[in-house]
């Protein structure tokens, strides 16, 4: 039975480094995250004037109450992953036990996902509701250490409150692409006579633009949220380079092994985009996460 080491003492420099990361993303987050409400906002006031803005503050609130409540269900649902006891994963329940002592947390659901590429997600609106899921494949190619590293990074995720922040962002962003295609079908076959109503290229180019941009912030959002668990999950392990060895395999992987069953609006959830082997243009703006160099970079810069 391996046993884990305590957490290392990094020195004032380390710890000025990590709380230095931490501000700045957590700034980044409240800026982004204001954006994408923000547009809600924006879009409802081009295309319906004042009660067009208030209409999308109502919906944006009302996407997100019904994301609150119920994305973990959604997110196990999606991915196929099904609870275990402990009799049945008796070393995941260790390991998570463990971390979850280290990092003051309530004891999560723990779902095993029958899937051959190595992956990982939290989910779950507070600590007391999460449940974390795993691959076969993950249990398949890391060893218990780096295991570790991989839970450590998504109960970081629990104790940030990141799966709530992420469904209320992925929820708004939802909206804006519905409520902006809503209002140019009705701008072009129907109430262009109202004051308040767009001309039909107005609502057009909202139409378009809207949720890219909508989609552009929300992935900003992703990517600096990874960064933090990445810093928070190594705090709990007290060694940042089981996860930094468990990132490398799983991206290396993610991008040999295909997972089709993810959809792509669930893919930021997991700790590698598992749909990274589909390439896109201007692939670091769409990037759901950073970049795994970038990451064992910032992670063995805590040792």
């Amino acid at each position: 039975m391996n046993t884990f080491t305590s957490p290392t003492t990094t020195g004032t420099r380390s710890s000025g480094r990590a709380t230095g990361f931490l501000l700045a993303n957590t700034a980044k987050t409240a800026v982004l995250l204001g954006a994408i409400g923000g547009l809600l906002v924006a879009i409802g006031s081009i295309l319906g004037g004042s009660s067009g803005a208030v209409i999308g503050l109502i919906f944006g609130v009302l996407i997100s109450g019904g994301s609150y409540w119920f994305s973990d269900k959604l997110a196990l649902r999606s991915a196929g992953a099904v609870e275990v006891n402990e009799a049945q994963a008796p070393t995941l329940y260790r390991i998570v036990r463990d971390l979850t002592a280290r990092a003051d947390l309530p004891m999560p659901k723990i779902c095993l996902i029958d899937e051959d590429q190595p992956n990982a997600f939290a989910t779950g609106r507070n600590p007391k509701h999460a449940a974390v899921a795993v691959t076969r494949g993950l249990l398949e190619i890391c060893d218990e250490r780096e295991v570790a590293g991989v839970l450590a990074h998504e109960l970081a995720h629990v104790k940030h409150r990141d799966i709530l922040i992420a469904s209320i962002a992925g929820a708004v962003a939802t909206a804006i692409s519905f409520v902006a295609n809503m209002a140019m079908w009705s701008a072009m076959f129907g109430g262009g006579d109202d004051e308040d109503s767009p001309s039909p290229v107005v609502a057009l180019l909202v139409a378009m633009v809207a949720p890219l941009a909508a989609g552009i912030l929300q992935m900003a959002l992703s990517r600096s949220r990874e960064f933090e668990a990445d810093r928070g999950g190594a705090e709990i392990l007290g060694d940042p380079r089981p996860l930094a060895s468990a990132l490398q395999k799983l991206d290396y992987a993610s991008n040999r092994i295909p997972n089709v069953h993810v959809q792509p609006s669930q893919a930021s959830a997991y700790i590698v985009n598992p749909l990274s082997g589909r390439k896109v243009a201007f692939a670091n703006l769409f990037r759901t996460h950073p970049s795994t160099e970038e990451r064992v970079e910032k992670l063995l810069a805590l040792t």
